[in-house]
C-alpha cells in the first residue's frame, strides 16, 4: 500500500527550488566539493546528527578522534562518534534499496551501544518525551512486514524521488524499526537515497540545519502522525534540503582569493597536467592574467609544478600539497 501524502503548493515550490538549484551547482562543477570542505561537512553532519540524540561532543572532539587523537569524553559518546565515523566511511557502498544493508548500518552504527545492533525489534515499545507518551509505534510482530512494504515503495514506485525519501525517512520514523538509533538511521538513508540521482547531497550539511531546527523536525513529525499522512514532514524535509543547496551555492558566490581558487581546482585536476586554459574554463569569472597571477603563486608555494613556456605551458599538482 502507498504511503499516504498530498501533493500542496508549498512542495510544489520546493520542488521546482532544489531542481533549479542542483541545475545551478551542476553547471557550476560544484557537485563534487572540495576535500576539505567535504571533511568539514562530514564533521558537522556526525556532530549535528549525534547531538540531535544527547551526545555530547563538539566538532573539535570529533576532528580529533578522525586524527586518531585522544578526546576526553563519556566513553558512550565516543563509542557514538567512532561508530558513525565507520559508517560513512563504507556509505558509497550501502545500496539504498536493499533490507540487508539497512541492517548491516545500524549494526555499525550501535556496535557496543545495543545488544540488538542490526536486527529489527520483536516488542512492542512507545515513545517518551519526559512524561509523555509522544508516539505508540506498531507492534513488534508488524515491523518485518511493514518494513518490506516500505522498501517495496522505494523500489518499485514512480513518485520523484525527492518526495520519496522524504517518505521513506517519515514511515522510518513511525515504523521505529530498531530499539534505538532510529533517528540517525533514518536521516543517513533519506541522504544515501537522495545521492543515488544527486551525488552533491552526500557532501551537504542537511543534519546541521535539521538540528537547528530540531523542534521543528520533531513538531513536524508529530503534526503527520496526527494527519495519517507525512505531508507536513515532507513540506519541512525539502525545505531543509532547499536551505542546504543554498549554502553550497552562496559559499561558491563569495570571493575567492587565490589559494582557494587553487584548493577548489586541486580536486578536479588531480595528478592530471592541465594548461590555463583548463584553469580560466573552471573560474569563468575571472581574467586570464589573474589566472596566470594564480598559477605562478602555487608555483612559487610549492603546490604545482611548471612544464614549458608560453602557450606550452603545462602544470600539474605535487603529490604532496
Amino acid at each position: 500500500m502507498k504511503p499516504p501524502y498530498q501533493i500542496t503548493n508549498k512542495i510544489l515550490i520546493l520542488i521546482a527550488s532544489i531542481s533549479q538549484k542542483i541545475g545551478e551547482i551542476n553547471a557550476a562543477h560544484l557537485y563534487k566539493p572540495t576535500m576539505e570542505l567535504r571533511k568539514k561537512n562530514r564533521i558537522k553532519t556526525i556532530q549535528s546528527s549525534l547531538e540531535i540524540e544527547g551526545n555530547t561532543l563538539t566538532e573539535e572532539q570529533i576532528t580529533a578522534l578522525l586524527e586518531n587523537k585522544r578526546v576526553v569524553a563519556p566513553q558512550k559518546d565516543i563509542l557514538e562518534v567512532q561508530n558513525a565515523i565507520k559508517v560513512y566511511d563504507q556509505f558509497g557502498k550501502f545500496n539504498p534499496y536493499q533490507i540487508k544493508d539497512l541492517e548491516k548500518a545500524h549494526s555499525i552504527l550501535m556496535n557496543g551501544l545495543i545488544e540488538s545492533a542490526g536486527r529489527f525489534r520483536a516488542t512492542n515499545m512507545g515513545i517518551v518525551k519526559g512524561s509523555k507518551v509522544e508516539h505508540i509505534t506498531p507492534g513488534g510482530a508488524m515491523v518485518k512486514g511493514l518494513m518490506k512494504d516500505l522498501f517495496r515503495y522505494l523500489k518499485k514506485d514512480d513518485d520523484l524521488l525527492l518526495i520519496k525519501s522524504c517518505i521513506f525517512h517519515y514511515e522510518f520514523e513511525f515504523i521505529h524499526p530498531f530499539i534505538d538509533g532510529n533517528g540517525r538511521m533514518g536521516r543517513l538513508w533519506q541522504t544515501l537515497i537522495l545521492m543515488q540521482q544527486y551525488p552533491i547531497f552526500e557532501f551537504l550539511p542537511v543534519e546541521s540545519l535539521i538540528k537547528q531546527q530540531q523542534n521543528i523536525y520533531y513538531k513536524k513529525l508529530s503534526e503527520s502522525d496526527k494527519k495519517g499522512e507525512s505531508t507536513p514532514f515532507i513540506e519541512f524535509m525539502l525545505g531543509v534540503l532547499s536551505d542546504a543547496l543554498e549554502e553550497i551555492l552562496q559559499m561558491q558566490n563569495k570571493t575567492l582569493y587565490t589559494g582557494d581558487r587553487i584548493l577548489i581546482f586541486k580536486d578536479k585536476a588531480g595528478k592530471i597536467r592541465f594548461s590555463r586554459k583548463d584553469y580560466l574554463q573552471h573560474f569563468k569569472n575571472i581574467s586570464a592574467p589573474t589566472a596566470s597571477r594564480d598559477l605562478k603563486w602555487a608555483v612559487e608555494q610549492g603546490i604545482i609544478t611548471k612544464f614549458g613556456e608560453q602557450r606550452l605551458t603545462e602544470y600539474q599538482f605535487l603529490e604532496k600539497t
